[in-house]
């Protein structure tokens, strides 16, 4: 990420005399007075020279105030990023959503739009980045979860809502429907998805459709892990469940660098194999309050409905399609 300042605040130490100052007055010197021998030092009468003890005193108060200046910057840039760029986040998402539901309602859906590269229809469509066109529901998060994804995954983009890989599949498609969000500040759409287990259920909403996605991973394993003891082993069970491949050589969870793009591939870790089903694969940044690594969660496509209106998918709080 490019480096970016933080609203405007110069912290520099400045320091200029001030133009039409007073001017310097001299004084006649003050007489010669003999000091007796014995007498406290040369200097000013009466006053012994500063010593090491002085010095000390003065360079650790100067640390002491340094320490302090730069503990209330951080402070305020943690508060920016994790307080006030969620508000911000939150009203962008709330503008998208907005927008998204007008559409829909119109009868517009953002993913039947102009096919600019003329390609067979339900390939791939062109979509403004920035552009809401489904919903990303994970009950998993709180009944209450409810995020319009976007199109894109620059920066301005993941400031409105999870982004879509452009490059990657849309929903229900075979392939991969690849997401990117950000885990603390801006939204934070992925703050929890560390607490995502083998079987879960992740779901997108299209104009048309409802998608219902599940957790990869072994869910055998995960179950018998749920019943040892709080601790490191249980833990340690239940990142094994996660982590468990596949017939395909995709887990349901992985942590990987920052360059390793093939985890969105259409067969995820699997560049030019030719996909078979549709999956879901969820990308945010690890650890939390980080940017080391990233963690990766992956999905198959359970079922899908068709849209009837207001009613929801069994997976969600009071549906029943």
């Amino acid at each position: 990420m490019t480096e970016q300042t933080r609203g405007g605040w110069d912290f520099s130490a400045r320091g200029a005399a001030a133009p039409g100052g007073l001017a310097a007055v001299q004084s006649p010197p003050p007489p010669t007075i003999q000091l007796p021998a014995g007498s406290v030092g040369a200097g000013s009468p009466g006053r012994r020279p500063p010593g090491g003890g002085d010095t000390l005193r003065t360079v650790l108060r100067g640390i002491g105030q340094t320490m302090v200046s730069v503990g209330l910057v951080l402070l305020l840039f943690v508060v920016y990023e994790i307080w006030v760029s969620n508000l911000f986040a939150a009203h962008k998402q709330d503008q998208v959503s907005s927008k998204l539901a007008t559409a829909w309602k119109k009868g517009l859906d953002p993913l039947k739009g102009e096919d600019k590269l003329n390609l067979p229809s339900g390939r791939q469509v062109v979509l403004p980045a920035g552009e809401g066109f489904a919903n990303l529901y994970i009950p998993d998060f709180g009944k209450d979860f409810a995020r319009t994804i976007v199109q894109g995954t620059k920066d301005s983009d993941l400031e409105l809502g999870p982004g879509h890989y452009s490059k990657s599949q849309l929903p229900g498609q075979v392939g991969n429907f690849a997401l990117a969000g950000h885990r603390v500040g801006k939204g934070e759409p992925f703050l929890n998805l560390d607490q995502l287990h083998p079987g879960d259920f992740i779901v997108v909403q299209t104009a048309t459709n409802w998608y219902v996605y599940k957790v990869l991973g072994d869910q055998r394993a995960y179950a018998a892990a749920t019943k040892l003891p709080a601790g490191d082993g249980r833990n340690n069970a239940i990142d094994a469940a996660l982590n468990v491949v596949d017939s395909q050589g995709v887990p349901g969870r992985e942590i990987v660098s920052p360059s390793a793009i093939q985890v969105i591939d259409p067969v995820p870790n699997h560049p030019g194999t030719t996909p078979t089903r549709a999956l879901l694969t969820l990308t945010t940044c690890h650890p939390k309050y980080a940017a080391d690594q990233r963690m990766i969660v992956h999905a198959v496509l359970s079922r899908a409905v068709p849209d009837k209106g207001s009613a929801l998918p069994k997976e969600l709080a009071g549906g029943t399609l």
